[in-house]
């Protein structure tokens, strides 16, 4: 229970990320504190075995969610054996006989699965994804990675008392779609100083296993041919819709040219009964978007009249510091040629982020140049990912920036960078004066 993001995706990786992160402070930060930290050592097998406990708890609180509501689940293979009935087969080596279910509403939730290159032979050993690098039980002395976005640079930063190298592109736009130009550069220079190499513009040709060692060959033009060598190479190129053996030719259910299950507004299938949400369809592939297109289809299929705003469903990076957006980037509203006002505040400003030695930061307030409503924030530094839920509140309710310079922000605190960016987009903050 729990799918990807409690067993192999965001709760496996923010635990270990957490564990790692306070490694770096205590060899990086703690004297700055006055705290002496001799002799400190990483040690991944205890730091798996926590991240395996905090799976365990929160997989078997759904568990006992189920149970509470009284949820039946069973455990299988599914597939599709016509518009209205499902076939649940043992798993693989699995005792029991299968049995069929029939239901007015049929919801596929089955999420996506890591993607590769052709010529790349994932052995699951030394060349890996995500699902296998969470479950490490030495430190890479040198990982490679294949790849410049999201999933290449949490696990790459959750090694990195290690050495490592990256190989991919794009690298400065974390390859997210929510976060604007100027926060997104800091995420190219931040992660350099914490260790890692960047090749950006290359081409892999080629990743070969020998042994314990993995050999990575990739052009960076027609003749410039670039060779690394690591003991591990972790494959980040993306996730793809995971719907192989559901049988959906048998329902009658068809798939994009994507390969993602085709759904309307309503994320109803071309069937009427089926439903599909989270990844295995268009949008962003987050847990919470997952989360809030499955209640919608609950609430639609129990009469109500439930809504999902897709423009303000947040992107949040945990990398060291953390990046966030929601809602329009600057490109976006270049494009729609609306006219728009820049609020930011950086946190070298910040009490509270000079008192905690986090001054990495910045946040960036996107506003209607007419109505001050606020249209995008995008943020980089400490604390974001709890940050951005302001701003998705105050956007929620269509609020201006003007209102968050009104509101009463504790002080000191990380959260009051949005308001002082806020102020600034407004034209009333200290910054302005």
């Amino acid at each position: 229970m729990g799918g990807t993001c409690l067993n192999v995706g965001c709760i496996p990786s923010k635990a270990v990320l957490e564990s790692t992160e306070l490694y770096q402070k205590a060899t990086h930060q703690f004297a700055e504190h006055g705290i002496d930290a001799d002799n400190l050592r990483a040690d991944l097998p205890r730091m798996m075995e926590r991240k395996d406990q905090v799976v365990k708890k929160v997989c078997d609180g759904v568990v006992f969610l189920m149970k509470k509501n009284k949820v039946d689940i069973l455990h299988g293979v599914a597939s599709f054996v016509n518009a209205t009935t499902v076939q649940v087969a043992p798993v693989d080596g699995g005792s029991g006989e299968s049995q069929q279910l029939t239901a007015k509403n049929i919801i596929i939730a089955t999420g996506s699965k890591p993607s590769t290159l052709p010529f790349i032979t994932l052995d699951k050993e030394r060349v890996i994804t995500s699902t296998e690098a969470l479950a490490l039980r030495e430190l890479p002395k040198h990982l490679i990675i294949v790849g410049g976005g999201v999933i290449g640079l949490e696990p790459g930063l959750g090694v990195r008392p290690a050495g490592q190298q990256g190989v991919g592109g794009r690298i400065h736009r974390c390859h997210h779609p929510h976060h604007g130009p100027h926060p997104g550069q800091g995420t190219a220079a931040l992660p350099q100083k914490q260790g890692l190499e960047f090749y950006l513009s290359h081409k892999v040709t080629a990743v070969e296993r020998a042994g314990d060692t993995v050999k990575l060959t990739a052009q960076s033009g027609p003749s410039a041919e670039l060779q690394l060598e690591g003991d591990y190479c972790l494959v980040s190129v993306g996730r793809r819709p995971y719907t192989e053996g559901l049988n959906l030719a048998a329902a009658g259910v068809e798939l994009d040219e994507k390969g993602r299950v085709k759904v309307n507004e309503d994320l109803q299938t071309t069937v009427p009964g089926i439903w599909a949400i989270g990844d295995v369809v268009r949008g962003a592939m987050l847990a919470h978007k997952a989360s809030d297109e499955g209640v919608y289809v609950a609430e639609l299929i129990a009469g109500k009249h439930p809504e999902v705003n897709y423009l303000l469903i947040p992107g949040v990076v945990y990398t060291w510091p953390e990046v966030a957006g929601v809602g329009y980037t600057e490109e976006q509203l270049k494009e729609q040629g609306k006219a728009y006002k820049v609020g930011s505040f950086p946190y070298s400003a910040s009490g509270r982020a000079v008192a905690g030695a986090d001054t990495e930061g910045l946040v960036k307030v996107l506003t209607d140049a007419q109505t001050d409503e606020i249209l995008g924030v995008h943020m980089i530094g400490a604390r974001i990912a709890d940050i951005i839920a302001e701003a998705v509140g105050i956007m929620h309710f269509r609020g201006a920036a003007e209102d968050v310079g009104l509101m009463s922000h504790a002080h000191p605190t990380y959260a009051e960078a949005f308001k002082e960016a806020c102020l600034n987009a407004a034209g009333i903050g200290a910054l302005n004066m």
